[in-house]
């Protein structure tokens, strides 16, 4: 395990439900100090991000510092760093979501694009080691070929928020090409687990089947997700950190390898929370892709990624997490 104690980690998105995981899971093997940075939207209930970071601070005291900042200020972020004495960065921020992305194309890009090339331009201007940059499973598209290799083509991406995703990917190399910068680019396949945004499968099913209300069905539930539990999304993250050094650019998947349908899932649910789900069937929705599914070869070899948490046990897990915070994501 490599040595943090000398690290002062800028983790953008860190009252999100990935980048709070991460902060956390930094502070916990050493790091010096986390500087989290989070425009705290209203995407979902600013108070669930807000929480996130006063469990951190609760937790870790003045090792972690919370910042309201939108990282598209790439001078006010620069600032920040320098302030800090940040030595590398996990970029997790982004605006999320394929089917939102749909109505606001231009704001997915501002935030997305703009945004990751000023973090890795303020990174540069204030000499970080590294930057570990979150992308998406999402850039593959339609791929028909599983599992998904981070070889195959990923030039045709079906919605705003994977073109803005892969467009991510090559600034990235871009940036490591003029600078030597070290930058990995993680492709996530759809994370889930406690603190699980609330807009995704997952937490809307348990929710609503709890409740006994109706779930939206798109499809006729073949379609299928390689779902990955938090905890092992966080372990890649930090191998990433550690490693990417002597790769200098490259992208690594990270995956479950355990990929299930809708209908699959729905099941999953009803058996966790006690009650059977009551469907409404609806269309598929734009922007939506078939299948996902992580080819781990490389992680596996270069990172020694080792998924752990299967997809009921994750689910459970969820589900003690929501019902320990009913008072703000059941009520």
């Amino acid at each position: 395990m490599t040595d943090l104690s000398n690290e002062t980690v800028l983790v953008t998105g860190s009252a999100g439900f990935i980048g709070s995981h991460v902060s956390a899971e930094l502070l916990r093997r050493g790091a010096a100090r986390v500087v989290g940075v989070d425009c705290v939207t209203d995407y979902y209930d600013p108070r669930r991000k807000r929480l996130n970071h006063q469990q951190l601070v609760d937790a870790f005291g003045d090792r972690f510092q919370a910042h309201e900042v939108d990282i598209t200020e790439q001078e006010q972020i620069t600032g920040l760093m320098r302030d800090a004495g940040v030595t590398g960065v996990v970029h997790l921020a982004a605006k999320a979501g394929v089917r939102p992305s749909i109505a606001d194309p231009v704001g997915y890009a501002m935030a997305n694009v703009v945004g990751t090339q000023s973090v890795l331009s303020a990174a540069s201007a204030c000499d970080c080691k590294r930057v570990v940059c979150a992308s998406s499973s999402s850039v593959y598209g339609n791929n028909e070929k599983t599992p998904f290799s981070e070889d195959d083509s990923v030039e045709r991406p079906i919605s705003p928020y994977a073109a803005t995703k892969r467009a991510c990917e090559l600034i990235g190399h871009t940036h490591h090409h003029l600078t030597g910068m070290p930058v990995a680019m993680l492709r996530f396949f759809t994370v889930f687990g406690p603190g699980q945004r609330p807009d995704l499968a997952i937490s809307l099913f348990l929710g609503k089947v709890s409740k006994g209300e109706t779930i939206n069905r798109f499809g006729d539930g073949t379609t299928s997700r390689d779902y990955t539990f938090v905890d092992d999304i966080v372990g890649g993250v930090m191998r990433a950190y550690e490693r990417i050094d002597a790769h200098g650019y490259r992208i690594w998947n990270l995956g479950g390898d355990h990929p299930i349908t809708l209908n699959e899932l729905i099941e999953t649910v009803g058996r966790v929370v006690g009650k059977e789900p009551v469907i409404n069937e609806m269309g598929m929705q734009a922007g939506d892709v078939e299948r996902t599914w992580a080819d781990l070869s490389r992680s596996r070899a270069e990172l020694g990624y080792a998924p752990s948490t299967g997809i009921e046990e994750g689910i459970e897990r969820q589900w003690a997490w929501m019902q320990e915070h009913a008072d703000l994501v059941l009520a």
